[in-house]
């Protein structure tokens, strides 16, 4: 019953954030418990017989949550500050104690100094500067920001950003607020342009990338989770009736 409450909570959390702009859908993993050997699988039980065992299970309890990396639906806003990742990679933010964290979530703005930043503030690596005077702020998909200034026809290549990648994104380490930080099991990351030989993804102007939370799936798995929880918590009432059926018969 605590591993089906776990799941439940996670459950409710994707839910949540269905619509959490470059949200990762988690899933709860369980795993049996001990066994209780009554009897030894493989233990003889004359010179011509062996037995299959006698094992009993102790129960399940939750392992890992698992981060579901698959593209979620892409969201036009025509913001030309909004960016969304079509395939593998992540952007690169600089956190407030020197580290960087990694977000799929491309609501960008500038902040007073006409830098790319986070709604939080952070910000996006490696920096850009859009001058005060630009009328026009253009993003190609290889990520190469070009701005037309006031007064001129052309525009003038700002800067160009990059993208990272893991070998197992499904290890980075959820921090709120979009973030995810490196760790052990992520490894290292892998920094290069949007769309290169590495194989990261390319980069769409005036668009968001949605939550990949399927709602319709999370209510199934909801529903199987109460059923799941409400199946135990019978049991538990069917045990103690037998100890107390057995009780009585002692008296």
């Amino acid at each position: 019953m605590s591993a089906q409450q776990l799941n439940l909570d996670t459950i409710a959390n994707n839910l949540a954030n269905s619509s959490t702009a470059g949200f990762r859908q988690r899933r709860l993993q369980f795993q049996d418990m001990i066994y209780q050997n009554l009897v030894t699988p493989g233990a003889a039980q004359s010179q011509q017989t062996v037995s299959a065992g006698l094992q009993i299970g102790l129960g399940t309890k939750s392992a890992a949550t698992e981060v579901i990396m698959t593209q979620g639906d892409l969201n036009q806003t025509n913001n030309p500050l909004d960016l969304a990742i079509q395939n593998v990679g992540f952007f690169q933010v600089s956190m407030p104690d020197g580290t960087i964290a990694y977000t799929r979530a491309g609501s960008f703005h500038l902040n007073n100094q006409g830098t790319i930043v986070t709604t939080d503030g952070n910000p996006v690596l490696p920096n850009i500067t859009i001058p005060s005077n630009a009328t026009a702020v253009t993003i190609t998909q290889y990520g190469v920001v070009n701005a037309t200034l006031a007064g001129q026809q052309n525009p003038s290549q700002l800067g160009q950003i990059q993208l990272a990648t893991f070998v197992n994104p499904g290890g980075l380490a959820s921090q709120g607020s979009n973030l995810f930080t490196s760790t052990l099991s992520s490894g290292d990351p892998v920094l290069a342009n949007p769309g290169g030989t590495e194989g990261l993804g390319t980069l769409q102007q005036g668009y968001l990338e949605n939550s990949n939370v399927d709602v319709v799936t999370e209510f199934v798995q909801m529903v199987l989770a109460q059923r799941a929880y409400e199946s135990n918590s019978k049991v538990i009432r069917a045990a103690d009736d037998m100890y107390s059926q057995v009780n009585n018969m002692a008296r």
